[in-house]
């Protein structure tokens, strides 16, 4: 968590100190992915069952059952993604010469990247469509940006085949993110779809 924040003010200087970290995958899901993954989950049980959406007169609310099914299904999707994500960068890192690459590293990049769409989150306890849209929008737009300088960083790439490789990062989180939307069909098929309140 020590370089949470400095990603947001001073992110070279994070990325050169999360370069040198040793820790484990096994520590760095420990210390890091699984309590920062808590916060959009919960965040998002609450507002979806307690404050709901509201469209127009009416207020949508997930029921309390339904709410828990989503949320620890989302809960697991964003650790597993996470390792999927950081698997990718270690897999990709031999096609772009880095220097230092371990399954750990491409694991740190996926999970310190993914940071500011953790925090944002927490809009979660307050659901509210436009605020949701522009903020989650920000945070992506913040991701990729923390992608684009980290990869360089972390894996002492020059500049020009990090950003080559940062791109094709995008490219593989996009399909993460179609491969999701599939999977979400398939999980409301089996029975895990929302359930209203009225």
């Amino acid at each position: 968590m020590n370089y949470l924040f400095s990603l947001f003010f001073s992110p070279h200087q994070a990325w050169e100190r999360i370069r040198e970290q040793d820790d484990s995958v096994m520590m760095t899901y420990l210390k890091f992915i699984i309590p920062i993954s808590l916060l959009p989950a919960v965040a998002w049980y609450f507002g979806s069952v307690e404050v709901g959406w509201q469209l127009g007169e009416r207020v949508i609310k997930l029921t309390s059952q339904s709410a828990i099914q989503i949320m620890v299904l989302f809960y697991f999707a964003m650790l597993v993604g996470t390792g999927v994500l950081g698997f990718m960068v270690h897999w990709m890192s031999e096609t772009y010469e880095a220097e230092t690459s371990t399954l750990a590293k491409g694991v740190r990049i996926s999970a310190y990247t993914l940071s500011p769409l953790f925090l944002c989150g927490v809009i979660g306890f307050y659901p509210m469509l436009w605020l949701d849209i522009l903020l989650g929008c920000a945070a992506a737009g913040y991701a990729v940006y923390l992608l684009y300088i980290g990869v360089p960083i972390v894996l002492k790439i020059p500049s020009e085949g990090g950003f080559l490789f940062a791109s094709a990062m995008v490219a593989v989180g996009l399909i993460g993110c179609a491969a999701m939307l599939g999977a979400i069909v398939i999980l409301w098929e089996m029975g895990a779809m929302p359930v209203f309140t009225d």
